[in-house]
């Protein structure tokens, strides 16, 4: 495993399950910061990342065929 996503739930409407708690941007580092100490070649972290982000980019980077 090369990649790694961190992100934050985030309620889409009021009758989601509601947010318990937000991570502060620097708990969100500290992830990213481990992530790589890990050995991952990518690691997208934050309150705004989906499984999803920026995936294209980051498998063409890491040399995989579409």
């Amino acid at each position: 495993i090369d990649m790694l996503t961190i992100g934050q739930y985030l309620a889409p409407s009021n009758s989601h399950l509601p947010v318990r708690r937000y991570v502060h941007p620097d708990t969100f580092k500290m992830f990213e910061e481990k992530a790589y100490e890990m050995g991952f070649v990518h690691a997208a972290v934050g309150a705004m990342v989906r499984s999803s982000y920026h995936a294209d980019q980051q498998a063409h980077e890491a040399g995989v065929a579409a």
